[in-house]
């Protein structure tokens, strides 16, 4: 099985702009992007742009007209749920004697509903499932 890509760290301002395309519900264009955040330019945008499609964190939506031109549209392709996951499983994995164990008991630590309990309970169970196939594999 091959190993999963890692979790890029991002910048403050790719986290920015990734933040301003999650909460629109339509795909957006760089000279947007800059108009929303007058504090960037147009190039800034661009670039952060690029190295979110780099890290596979945006695609693009479409080819649109922006006046007479034809630029691209982008839109998320991580929801925000889940890419606040993967940096908690990337910062997880950066602390020695950190076990899973211990991670979920500190979560379990705060408010959690029954739901969230079953949701759980499937998932112990189905990576037990797993285990058990990998090691009859052998």
């Amino acid at each position: 099985m091959p190993k999963k890509q890692p979790f890029q760290k991002i910048t403050n301002r790719e986290l920015e702009i990734l933040q301003l395309l999650w909460h629109t519900d339509h795909p957006l264009i760089a000279s947007e992007i800059a108009a929303l955040k007058p504090d960037l330019t147009i190039n800034t945008v661009q670039a952060v742009l690029r190295n979110l499609l780099k890290y596979k964190y945006i695609e693009v939506a479409d080819i649109v007209y922006s006046g007479t031109v034809l630029t691209r549209s982008y839109r998320p392709v991580i929801t925000e749920q889940d890419f606040g996951v993967s940096q908690v499983i990337r910062d997880f994995h950066s602390f020695d004697g950190l076990s899973v164990p211990r991670l979920v008991a500190g979560l379990l630590n705060e408010p959690i509903t029954s739901d969230e309990i079953s949701q759980l309970e499937t998932m112990i169970a189905q990576q037990k499932e797993r285990l058990k196939q990998r090691e009859s594999e052998k």
